[in-house]
């Protein structure tokens, strides 16, 4: 067997002992170049419920929080982890069983290093009316409920408000004590603390939503008005909801990364793999206090706009523009999208001359700039992130990524040509098959709806644009629907990769 070696001189072999089962007993165990907390578990107290413990949380805020815990800092900060789904109840069992530990794999291109993160040190049952989380969130000490729940867990219309119409928003209304959501929780929550005279604690999104602490207030606030409108009053007086704008490529944990870890003389039944970048902005609004995370590297500012659509419209948007191509063509990765020559030739021309044209410039970074460094982000051919993993849910995120792009350049007149030949790929990818005839497995909470209309737009085209729950009045915008036709119509004649290089 080949000698793996890492940053930090890990060098594994076929000789070298079984891997060390991942705990706080074990920790002096793990082999010496993966770096371990330097700080006790019990110098930690909990300021923070965190809900959706999914990789990108453990990769990115909780690194943060770690690192500043590593330094001295915020030893009373520490993540009492959460969660509201019934796939959150297997990740507590798997993070209880090792102490709450993470391991985390950097991917560099030069080389893969190990380290284990201890900033998370409990995790609430996960129950049916989420009184335990509710009971936790109660608790004085917690002064930041942060979450993680992806784009399309906010329960937005399709212009934007706040979906009082759902059924678990419904529900939640009528039931308070009893919720089925996140925000239902929340609600809640503050709601005993303001009967017992506490304070809120801050909400904090930390998911890729532009203005997510503003929605975030609006699904709070407008879930609380249903059922208690003064304490609506009193949580959008009080609480406080700071944007953010978060950043780092972490592809979903298989087989293959539990392998790596154990590669790495760790036995992690949920180890992370992340790139060897991280950003945070995060605007400086907190009620109770927060963590000096710019002591670990983020950026604190008054105005976290200018980052979030920069980030959201070049990184965010980018990879739909790879994803839907490459899924069509039957690349599974998106550093393979990248060493496509057709696919990243698309991925060029949309982000430099239809995207950067409405994406301000922010302090030390030019949008230009930006194009070329997420470029060699996503080139790294260390990080497997699979393209079924950017394609997931694209009925939340061509809306939040890519269609407010493309509302700019109708509105200034520029250039649409590409924006509307990715919005026909997505099309196409929704309708269930490859080029080479092999199905794509559904992948969108609406999956069902979208092959309707895919295969509906196949011989009508605007039949994909009419569904306005994702493109509102952009249906009706002519330049939009004639150069959309055009694209589908080309690439059911003709193939995916004839309309790439088409466009090029």
């Amino acid at each position: 067997m080949d000698e793996l070696t890492v940053p930090g001189s890990l060098t594994l072999s076929e000789g070298n002992p079984m891997p060390v089962p991942l705990s706080l007993a074990t920790l002096p165990d793990l082999p010496p170049a993966v770096r371990v907390p330097s700080y006790a578990r019990a110098d930690l107290t909990p300021g923070i419920v965190h809900i959706g413990l999914g990789n990108f949380h453990r990769a990115h805020q909780a690194w943060y929080l770690h690192r500043l815990m590593d330094a001295g800092q915020a030893l009373d900060w520490a993540i009492v982890g959460a969660g509201v789904r019934a796939p959150d109840a297997a990740m507590r069992d798997a993070l209880l069983a090792q102490d709450c530990l993470t391991t985390l794999i950097e991917l560099d291109p030069a080389g893969r290093s190990a380290e284990v993160t201890g900033a998370m040190i409990d995790f609430v049952p996960v129950e049916d009316g989420n009184a335990p989380l509710i009971a936790r969130m109660t608790d004085p000490a917690i002064r930041i409920v942060a979450l993680t729940v992806t784009e399309g867990g906010y329960f937005q219309t399709a212009d934007g408000g706040f979906d009082a119409a759902h059924p678990d928003i419904v529900h939640d209304a009528a039931h308070p004590d009893v919720p089925r959501t996140a925000f239902g929780a929340i609600v809640a929550a503050l709601g005993r603390r303001r009967a017992a005279g506490q304070g809120p604690f801050t909400c904090q999104s930390c998911d890729n939503l532009q203005g997510n602490g503003d929605i975030t207030r609006r699904a709070v606030v407008g879930l609380a008005r249903l059922s208690d409108p003064g304490l609506a009053d009193w949580i959008d007086a009080n609480a406080t909801f700071p944007n953010a704008m978060v950043d780092c490529i972490v592809p979903a944990t298989g087989p293959s990364e539990r392998a790596m870890a154990r590669d790495l003389g760790i036995a992690d039944n949920a180890p992370v793999t992340h790139e060897n970048f991280r950003q945070w902005v995060i605007e400086d609004r907190f009620c109770a206090g927060r963590p000096p995370w710019e002591d670990a590297g983020a950026t604190i500012t008054d105005d976290v706009h200018p980052f979030e659509a920069m980030k959201l419209r070049c990184l965010n948007a980018g990879h739909q523009i790879l994803a839907n191509a490459g899924e069509l063509l039957g690349v599974e990765t998106i550093a393979g999208c990248m060493a496509h020559p057709a696919i990243h030739a698309l991925f060029r021309k949309v982000e430099l001359q239809e995207i950067v044209p409405h994406v301000a410039d922010v302090p030390g970074m030019t949008a230009t700039a930006y194009v070329d460094l997420i470029d060699a982000r996503f080139a790294n051919p260390q990080i497997r992130d699979t393209v079924r993993r950017v394609a997931f849910d694209g009925s939340s995120r061509h809306p939040g990524f890519l269609l407010p792009v493309l509302r700019d350049a109708l509105k200034a007149g520029t250039s649409i040509e590409g924006l509307a030949l990715c919005e026909a790929l997505w099309a196409r990818m929704c309708a269930g098959t490859r080029e080479d005839g092999s199905i794509i497995a559904p992948n969108d909470p609406h999956w069902d709806t979208l092959t309707a209309a895919a295969i509906a737009a196949r011989t009508r085209p605007s039949a994909w644009l009419e569904q306005r729950q994702f493109y509102d009045d952009l249906a009706d915008d002519p330049r939009l629907t004639e150069t959309f036709d055009r694209w589908l119509a080309l690439i059911w004649q003709d193939g995916t990769e004839a309309a790439l290089h088409t466009f090029r």
